[in-house]
């Protein structure tokens, strides 16, 4: 059994290998890229999709999962090679119903895609965009068709970044959830409006940059391990753990977008780089789900970095590198704008009380396209006249819309719901993480991050994928995804805020 064992791993080894190697050219493509490489760009992954794909669903590997599937159940739960059995058996039932020829023609759909929405959305040109988006959408439903029976078109989907999760179960948690941040943005709406016209004048670029290095680095980011470049859309991604790498994006009409996206990125990169190396070059090397990810980043961005405690600590250093911007704009009044609730165009940029309604949003309309009661043509008119309901503000122009979202072009349909779960999880680790480290918020006020950090790698990070996100929330917290937590969060701070 032990030479069947290594032959796997040496397989899942060479299919992380391709993967990596996907990963580099994507970051590239829009990290360094010149535009008009992206029908080259898009063949070379749509060869090296094929291959992967080829390789994991192949013919060996299932006959050695059938091995190895009896075998695992005598090892340790919680083993690192039970685990890696198990996730790869249920991504090999899952991958081995989608043929190697739709894998390689997403691939390279989505690498020209994502370069038309680039342009599309400096263009404002959303007719640009949709013959592409028309075809993203059409293969993804291909993609759920692979998978039939289910009980909801976007179950497969929903699948491929929280394994396990429902779209009823994620329906029914955020039907939790609207009512009572809408009740909230009610309450905050009736008093009197935050002044934070002092972060919507001009800041130098470089000092955003060193100032967003600095914070992340305090927090723990290994720059021998890893970088930040510049991106239309800020993202992570690696290619092992020992290389794991950020991007970031400065708006000139937005002094805070930089900053928040550096911390937000650098928590997905904590994350990454905190995962044991004796997972390295199996499918285990990555987080657990995109919502336990997202719990990451939200975490350091919003929990730590939107809080007073980490205020007190860098706002002094912020003040000395823009004295004309802040010299006169007090500690309060500061955290105050940082946390101004306003409904807005723009997800990344919505405060903590509304983006979940950005999410939801985009949810709704994906469900929409997945079960044909919406096309992409009409997809513009849908998208605004849902701004209009949820948060009563309507774009002027499609940048600001429907096309400001980099992950339909990717092809990333059923990830968006990920961004608000991954909310609800960061309060929830939050609350034990307190109970835990009750001087937390002291250490924070010093600029000291490290009991935190390794908290977060011994409970989160450590174990890579090895455990079903909803096994491993409840493992830590006591309780799979639930709103309450977030919603106490909120309320608690937002009532301080606006004197609720």
């Amino acid at each position: 059994m032990s030479q069947k064992l290594e032959q796997f791993k040496k397989i899942m080894a060479e299919v992380t290998d391709l993967g990596r190697a996907e990963a580099l050219l994507g970051w590239d493509q829009q990290v360094n890229m010149p535009r008009g490489g992206a029908e080259d760009r898009g063949n070379i992954l749509e060869t090296i999709a094929g291959l992967m794909h080829d390789k994991f669903t192949s013919s060996e590997v299932g006959e050695l999962l059938q091995d190895l599937k009896p075998y695992a159940e005598s090892l340790d739960p919680r083993s690192d090679d039970a685990c890696l059995i198990k996730r790869v058996a249920h991504d090999y039932e899952k991958q081995v119903k989608v043929s190697t020829q739709w894998v390689a023609e997403f691939a390279k759909e989505t690498t020209t895609s994502q370069s038309v929405w680039e342009e599309a959305k400096a263009n404002n040109d959303f007719e640009l965009f949709r013959p592409h988006l028309e075809k993203v959408v059409e293969l993804r439903r291909q993609y759920a068709d692979f998978f039939k029976p289910w009980d909801h078109v976007y179950d497969p989907l929903l699948d491929d970044f929280e394994p396990g999760l429902k779209t009823k179960e994620v329906k029914d948690i955020f039907g939790k959830l609207r009512p009572q941040q809408v009740e909230l943005l009610k309450a905050i709406a009736g008093k009197p409006v935050i002044d934070d016209s002092f972060l919507h004048i001009p800041y130098d670029e470089k000092g955003q940059w060193d100032f967003g290095v600095d914070v992340i680095t305090r927090f723990g980011y290994d720059w021998n391990r890893g970088r930040q470049d510049k991106a239309v859309h800020p993202f992570t991604t690696g290619f092992g753990i020992d290389d794991i790498r950020i991007t970031t994006r400065f708006d000139p009409e937005r002094a805070a977008s930089a900053l928040f996206s550096t911390m937000h990125e650098g928590g997905h990169a904590l994350y990454e780089q905190g995962i044991n190396h004796t997972l390295a070059r199996t499918p285990l090397a990555t987080g657990t789900s995109m919502a336990v990810h997202e719990s990451q980043s939200r975490m350091w961005e919003n929990l730590v970095g939107r809080s007073k405690p980490f205020w007190k600590f860098f706002y002094p250093k912020l003040v000395k590198l823009f004295p004309s911007q802040l010299g006169n704009v007090s500690l309060d009044a500061f955290y105050k704008g940082i946390n101004k609730v306003e409904p807005s165009l723009i997800r990344v940029e919505a405060d903590e009380a509304t983006y979940n309604l950005h999410v939801m949003l985009r949810l709704e309309l994906e469900i929409a396209l997945m079960e044909g009661s919406l096309v992409v043509k009409d997809l513009p008119e849908a998208w605004n006249a849902r701004m209009k309901d949820y948060l009563g503000v309507v774009p002027a122009k499609d940048s600001e819309g429907v096309l400001q979202d980099v992950h339909w072009s990717t092809g990333s349909i059923g990830y968006f719901p990920t961004y608000a779960l991954g909310n609800l999880v960061s309060s929830q680790l939050w609350e034990k993480i307190n109970q835990d480290i009750p001087n937390l918020e002291a250490q924070i006020e010093q600029g000291k991050f490290d009991e935190l950090l390794s908290w977060l790698r011994v409970k989160i990070h450590q174990h890579g994928a090895k455990f079903e996100p909803q096994a491993l929330v409840k493992e830590v917290t006591g309780s799979t995804i639930t709103p309450e937590p977030y919603i106490r969060y909120l309320k608690t701070k937002y009532s301080e805020i606006y004197n609720l």
